[in-house]
Formats: C-alpha cells, sequence, structure tokens
C-alpha cells in the first residue's frame, strides 16, 4: 500500500491545542469496524458500552520531563537534549540539538546539578550520553524532575500549565517521551464505575519514544522500519487478560500503545504470554488481530502510522470515512483532542 492512501484534509483549527477542563468531557465517535457505521456521543459513555465479562487493558507508562536546556561545558551556545531510552545506569541515548556539536568526548551542563558527555555516536545520529551529578542533590529522576520540561508533541504549540494533564491518571512507571493520549480521557470516577460494572482492568507498560512521531519517508508503507520501544506484561496481568478471554469477554485496549503490546505477547490462539523486551512490530491492513477485540483511541496525524494501526484494526475506508464524519462534526484531534471506540 501507499502512504497517500492514509492522506486526509484536517483543518488546522481542528488540532487541539490544550486539554479540556474535564478530562471526561471529551466527545466519543464510535465506529463499527466492520460494518463503518459511525454514531457520536461523550466519552462518559464508555461506561455503557462495556460488558461486565470484559477487559480494558491501559498503558500505565509515565512521562517523564524528557527535554533538558543547558550549555556547552566548553566555549559558548545552548544545548538541547531528548532523552530517548535509558540504557543502564546513568547513561541514556538522546537527541541533541544542535547535532553538530555533539561528538565523542564532548560535555553538556544543565543548571547547577547535571553534567553529561557524549560517550558514542549510534543510528540516526542519535547519541549515548553519561550523566554525572551529585547524590546529594537527589537520584536522576529527582534531578530531572528539578531540570527537565514536558515534551510536548510538535503539533502543540501552546505552552501546558499543568504538566499533570500530561499524564493519565494511572501513570505509574516512568520512561516515556510521549503520553499514551487515549488513556487521557479517564478519570479515577470512571474507572471506579467501570470496576462497580465487572469489567475487568489490566495494566501493561510500552514506554513510549519521540518515533512514534516521526513520519514514515517510504512511499510503500511496507519498506518502513518501525522505531522499537520497551514493553512489559506482567504474568498476574496476563492471567486477566486470558481469565477475561476464557470467559468469552472482550478485550479493550486503551490506545495504539497497549494494542503494539498485546499483538507483541500473543500466540496464534489468541492467549497472552508475560514477557517484556523492545518490540518493533508494524501493524498496517493485512495484520491478523489475535490479542485485541475493541479499541479506544484518539484521531491520528495523516499518513502516521497509528492511523494505518487503526486502518488495520476496521479498514482504510471506514477509518478515513470516520475520520471525515469527525471533521464535519467539529471533533477535536490529535494528543488532547477527542476519542474514537472502533468496535
Amino acid at each position: 500500500m501507499n502512504k497517500s492512501d492514509f492522506y486526509y484534509e484536517l483543518p488546522k483549527d481542528l488540532i487541539a491545542q490544550t486539554p479540556l477542563e474535564n478530562r471526561a468531557a471529551s466527545r466519543l465517535l464510535t465506529l463499527d469496524r466492520r460494518g463503518g457505521g459511525v454514531t457520536h456521543g461523550n466519552f462518559c459513555d464508555i461506561v455503557d458500552m462495556l460488558n461486565p465479562e470484559d477487559c480494558l487493558v491501559i498503558n500505565n507508562t509515565k512521562v517523564i520531563p524528557a527535554r533538558l536546556m543547558g550549555r556547552r561545558a566548553e566555549g559558548s551556545g545552548e544545548i538541547e537534549f531528548l532523552l530517548l531510552n535509558n540504557k543502564g545506569g546513568d547513561i541514556w541515548e538522546v537527541l541533541v540539538s544542535p547535532g553538530k556539536w555533539a561528538k565523542v568526548g564532548h560535555k553538556a551542563i544543565f543548571g547547577d546539578l547535571l553534567h553529561a558527555e557524549v560517550i558514542e555516536i549510534i543510528e540516526d545520529g542519535n547519541r549515548l550520553v553519561k550523566f554525572a551529578y551529585d547524590e546529594s542533590h537527589g537520584i536522576f529522576e529527582e534531578i530531572l524532575d528539578k531540570l527537565g520540561e514536558m515534551p510536548l508533541p510538535p503539533y502543540i504549540k501552546q505552552k501546558l500549565a499543568d504538566p499533570q494533564r500530561y499524564q493519565t491518571v494511572y501513570a505509574k512507571e516512568a520512561g516515556s517521551a510521549a503520553a499514551p493520549t487515549a488513556g487521557l480521557h479517564f478519570t479515577d470516577d470512571l474507572l471506579a464505575q467501570i470496576r462497580a460494572k465487572g469489567v475487568a482492568i489490566a495494566h501493561v507498560t510500552l514506554h513510549v519514544g519521540l518515533g512514534t512521531f516521526r513520519p514514515v519517508k517510504t512511499d510503500k508503507i511496507e519498506d518502513h522500519t518501525m522505531h522499537s520501544e520497551f514493553y512489559v506484561l506482567e504474568p498476574p496481568q496476563a492471567d486477566i487478560i486470558n481469565n477475561a478471554r476464557a470467559k468469552g469477554g472482550r478485550i479493550i485496549a486503551v490506545g495504539t500503545t497497549s494494542v503494539r503490546t498485546l499483538e507483541s505477547c500473543v500466540d496464534d490462539s489468541g492467549s497472552l504470554a508475560p514477557g517484556s523486551g523492545y518490540t518493533g512490530i508494524f501493524i498496517y491492513p493485512s495484520h491478523i488481530f489475535r490479542a485485541v477485540d475493541g479499541l479506544i483511541t484518539n484521531f491520528h496525524l495523516p499518513e502516521s502510522t497509528l492511523v494505518m494501526l487503526v486502518s488495520a484494526f476496521s479498514t482504510r475506508e471506514y477509518i478515513l470515512a470516520a475520520y471525515s464524519a469527525a471533521i464535519a462534526e467539529r471533533y477535536r484531534f490529535f494528543s488532547f483532542g477527542d476519542a474514537m471506540f472502533i468496535v
């Protein structure tokens, strides 16, 4: 298939720049993935759309303040680091700007608390850097909380007043450079209503990298190389999901990150095996879903791997028609936008 097959026109004023005051006040478009029918409602309606036997699967990753602004240790000039992956200890894979400065051995200073040295140049021009700090000021994560900024997606131009609004209410495992945005619609009260209905809630962890915003550069989507992200599916959580399926319940993934994790851990029979590691699974039309029966997701960028994933879960034609309906109804798009329930 061609990348252009997944293009659609989006008015710029429909790109949500700020979150709604009430997380659950978003609108909800429901798509019948086999018949193409579309209905409109509110996100809080999701409680009524779930059955007691179902299992909701959430991604409990937590966004770290991964953008660091500093200066070069020698000479002059500002330097920006975006933390991508922790390689162990105080060594991180980072995206550096300006990249031409960051040669092996070059050092940077962030405030008075944190120093970094480039130790290797790796694929895609990213760097491995080793951080150094005075442990009397706390562990690395505590120092990062003091110095770092939340790395919002490039299409959001407004500064976020409350960084916690770019976290899900169930965020726990620090490691993401971007939020699993489908989960931003849930509140503690809404989750309590879902549990009270008898719906099981299981969690996975997939640390979202900035590769999620990387454009597809190949004309043929089959030639695209997907970025890898670290995931964890713990044994008790796999049991919760497998038990729900055994009882005839649906597995409802919250977000494309949950989908990628589940589809990376499933066997041909639909059974999930616990584990952890890096997944580079690329889901596009022709993929056979074995783990997921329903998907709660946001509206995604044209020609992105995410719109290809949701097209695989339904059809390209139904997804683009649903997006056209959402545009006509003035839905809000992307990270802080409204939601879809594809079932």
